[in-house]
């Protein structure tokens, strides 16, 4: 018959549990000592490496991207604040202000033409056009950093931004349009030529007429779409001026 252990056995038990976690809690305490200290020696090396390529990182977008990215491993967003070190360095925060100011402008002028949804990279070339050479050229990371920053907030157009992810595109939007499974689809096969006609979505897509007419007329309805009726074939085509270049809807219509 197996013996239960007497009382000193459990004091002893009790007291070797209580030593290894204390061991436990003194390892772990030095490892997050030795962590921070390994922090705080990143972000000063981080510092001192934006000091010595300040240029760079201001007028190459490449760079830049790159500078972020370390920025990242460290716990240190340079966008959080306009103020302090790295505003007063690189003057980040009025980059991605400014920058944030002309995507908003451009969005708003754009509406009319394409319904509050912009190809990512049609943004980003109209916003170089905007801001010349010689104030710097910017990628479409940049886009992305000024557009994360508008995300969270509300203008007087009363709408939010953001990017949403259409086939292999990037769309920015900046009207409350709620795009369904559906719509995307559509988008999404459009990007090809800029275009679709029911007869092509039906057979591409396998849908009957009425749900790919359903699906064309809300986003025609939502401005996402423009009818052209000018072809010998008699098809009507949708053109969707968020996946299509300005210049290749101006070519359409002449």
């Amino acid at each position: 018959m197996r013996r239960k252990p007497g009382i000193g056995g459990l004091q002893n038990a009790a007291a070797a549990r209580n030593q290894f976690r204390l061991v436990g809690e003194n390892v772990a305490k030095i490892k997050t000592d030795m962590m921070k200290g390994q922090l705080a020696t990143f972000r000063s090396q981080l510092e001192e490496f934006a000091r010595k390529h300040k240029s760079d990182i201001r007028k190459n977008p490449a760079f830049r991207s790159q500078f972020h990215e370390m920025c990242a491993k460290v716990g240190v967003d340079p966008l959080a604040s306009n103020k302090g070190f790295w505003a007063e360095l690189l003057g980040i925060g009025d980059f991605y202000y400014e920058l944030g100011v002309q995507i908003v402008d451009i969005c708003l002028a754009t509406r009319a033409h394409n319904g509050g949804l912009i190809n990512l990279q049609e943004l980003c070339r109209l916003l170089c056009q905007r801001r010349k050479s010689d104030r710097g050229s910017v990628s479409e990371d940049d886009c992305l950093r000024a557009i994360s920053k508008l995300k969270v907030l509300y203008f007087s157009v009363g709408s939010g931004f953001e990017v949403i992810s259409v086939g292999k595109k990037k769309l920015v939007r900046s009207v409350p349009t709620e795009l369904n499974k559906d719509h995307n689809e559509i988008l999404e096969l459009a990007q090809a030529q800029g275009f679709v006609t029911v007869e092509e979505v039906g057979r591409r897509l396998s849908w009957t007429p009425g749900r790919t007419i359903d699906a064309l007329e809300t986003l025609l309805k939502e401005g996402l779409a423009m009818i052209d009726d000018g072809h010998r074939d008699g098809k009507r085509r949708y053109w969707f001026p968020c996946v299509s270049p300005i210049s290749s809807l101006m070519t359409a219509d002449s």
